[in-house]
């Protein structure tokens, strides 16, 4: 894990978003690889167990409600699974035009949407088809002590990559924010606003900054400290996911779409998106108290 944030101190480094294309290419080849992976494996280990493991229960749990525990910290999971809308708007700000970039990002919005929901079901389903009831939440530990361990190690391998770029992407819009409030806040400070050039051995000249120097570090080492102290994947995926799902991924694009399109209040069209919007943070909610709650029970047991 420290190995792991001193890498993303060095990469917090990278300007803005439209310096990280090809960190955003090679985390994406890097999550193709390891999907078709964790697939592959799951579908051959359900041929070579010839039946399918678990039920259409799910896991059991030793009462009612720690099933519904259960059930809400994996809907906290789910409302993780789709976070790009949080960065939706600085990667539309990347594209160029013509054709429209809002047309481009609906088309690029669509089919990644759908290549996700591909490979989430594809590897969830065989997943559990797989294990059962015992199915880990890093579906490729669970190969862990099966041949072959070279492809375990290199899908792992890809992981930690997709990860490196993951972390940086949606870091970005947080460290822009950031700055651009020091620098409205500050707009004579030279420890906000001054770029200095740096010029290594073997490497092209580069521009530092101060502020974005000590903040990106101290952001890097606080959530490192964070992940260390809570190394609960599906938990903290759970309370991410719940805390980002309704607001940014439902809330305000419905707020938008009433402005944009003028829908007047106790429309048809109004109703519909309201009851959905409700109904969404209400799923947020129980995602969010079902994720601490498997924190705090995987924390103090």
């Amino acid at each position: 894990m420290l190995l792991f944030g001193g890498v993303q101190v060095v990469m917090s480094q990278i300007p803005d978003f439209h310096n990280m294309e090809w960190l955003s290419v090679v985390a994406a080849i890097m999550s193709f690889t390891y999907s078709f992976i964790g697939f592959g494996l799951g579908f051959a280990q359900v041929i070579e167990n010839g039946r399918i493991q678990g039920s259409i229960t799910g896991v059991p749990a030793d009462s009612v409600a720690d099933k519904l525990w259960l059930v809400f910290q994996a809907l906290g999971d789910i409302a993780f699974a789709y976070p790009y809308s949080i960065i939706l708007l600085e990667i539309q700000d990347t594209l160029k035009s013509p054709p429209p970039e809002n047309k481009t990002m609906k088309t690029a919005s669509m089919i990644a949407i759908f290549v996700t929901t591909f490979f989430y079901l594809c590897c969830g389903c065989f997943g559990y088809a797989a294990f059962g009831n015992n199915t880990p939440g890093n579906l490729l530990t669970g190969f862990g002590f099966y041949e072959p361990y070279w492809l375990i190690d290199f899908a792992n391998a890809c992981i930690v990559l997709h990860l490196v770029g993951g972390y940086q992407i949606f870091s970005q819009p947080v460290f822009a924010f950031v700055e651009r409030w020091f620098t409205n806040k500050f707009p004579i400070s030279g420890f906000v606003n001054n770029f200095y050039t740096i010029k290594l051995p073997l490497l092209p000249s580069f521009q530092m900054n101060p502020l974005k120097i000590c903040f990106r570090t101290a952001y890097v080492a606080s959530t490192t400290v964070i992940a260390m102290i809570f190394p609960y994947f599906n938990q903290v995926l759970g309370v991410l996911g719940a805390l980002n799902f309704w607001p940014l991924a439902i809330y305000f694009p419905v707020e938008m779409y009433f402005v944009q399109n003028k829908i007047q209040p106790w429309t048809r069209k109004w109703v519909v998106l309201r009851s959905f919007s409700f109904f969404c943070l209400l799923v947020s909610i129980v995602g969010l108290i079902g994720s601490i709650e498997g924190l705090i029970s995987a924390k103090f047991g």
